[in-house]
Formats: C-alpha cells, structure tokens, sequence
C-alpha cells in the first residue's frame, strides 16, 4: 500500500441504534479491551455487531432513501478526491455510510480534521433536504463515527468486497442492484 493513511470509515444518522443496544455494544467492546484481547480482532467484532444493528434499521430515520439526498452526501465524498484523498469505494445506505479513504503521506491535510469538515459539509448541506422533517436544532449526524484502519492490501481488498456487498447482506439487494450509490 501507498505510504499514508487508509481508513474504512462508518457515518450513521443520529437516533439509527437503540440506547440500550448502544450500551450493551460499547460495554462489550471495553470488557474486551481490558481483557487485553487483539485491538484489530476486537475492532473488526465491534463493528461486525455495530452494522448489523445498522442494516436492521430498527429505529431512526432513513434520509438516504430518498435519491437527492443520497446524490448530495456521494458529491461530497467524490470532493474529498478534489483534496488530496484517494476514495477507494463507498456505499450509501438508507440509514449509514462506509468510506474506504487514503490519505497519501504527502498530502498536507489532517486526516481528522477533513474527515471532521466532510461530516459537517455533508450535514448541511443534506439537512437542506430534510429540513421540514428535521427540526432546526436536530443532529443530522451521530456525533463521530467508526473508524478502523487498514493495514495491507489484502485487507483493503477485503473491506472494499465488504462495501460494496454491504446493501446486499442488509437484505436490500433488489433496490440496491441498481443503486447508484455503491462504488465500483
């Protein structure tokens, strides 16, 4: 791999996973921290249960449905090319987004920092869309998201496969085969 930062990357919109379930998944991700289990074996587990939660949708909105909105947060990934970062693949679901991003060594951005600017320009600008179903003061975003470096190319081959699979195994195959919102 080309020497820099590449990350997979997971944004959800606020209210997608139960409190409770919330709860019960970081409770499990720091007993299996201070167990002093493999970091890279406990992150993949996390986020194996994280999106499962995601891909069942069981509560929260599902902006992404709606194809202006999805058409406004692909723009804006594409953009982040305009600024230095290769974008390896994405996938837009109704209720979350994966990035598969490299930030070369050379580049001058903060890898942070852009993805903080991507996730405020992104909110905003869709927030635009949904504005009369989304109060002012509502988040657009969860606050943060789910971050899980990769380390070679065989494991970037495997977390694109993951990406790009991603609308299928969340049982969405028949409307997401022709979705314009997955990367090739």
């Amino acid at each position: 791999m080309a020497p820099g930062i590449t990350s997979f990357l997971t944004f959800r919109l606020h209210g997608t996973i139960p409190a409770a379930t919330g709860r019960v998944l970081k409770a499990e991700l720091r007993q299996a921290q201070e167990a002093g289990d493999d970091h890279q074996r406990i992150q993949k587990q996390f986020f194996a249960k994280f999106d499962a939660v995601l891909d069942q949708a069981p509560i929260g909105p599902a902006y992404f449905d709606h194809e202006r909105i999805a058409e406004v947060l692909a723009g804006e990934i594409m953009m982040l090319e305009e600024t230095g970062f290769v974008v390896h693949g994405f996938a837009i679901l109704p209720n979350h987004a994966h990035l598969v991003l490299h930030l070369p060594a050379s580049s001058p951005l903060a890898f942070a920092k852009a993805i903080d600017l991507l996730h405020l320009r992104s909110a905003t600008n869709c927030r635009r869309l949904v504005r009369p179903k989304l109060p002012p003061e509502a988040q657009f975003w969860e606050v943060g998201w789910f971050e899980y470096s990769v380390q070679d190319e065989a494991e970037l081959t495997r977390v694109l496969a993951y990406v790009r699979g991603n609308a299928r195994q969340a049982g969405l195959a028949a409307r997401f085969q022709a979705w314009p919102y997955v990367s090739e």
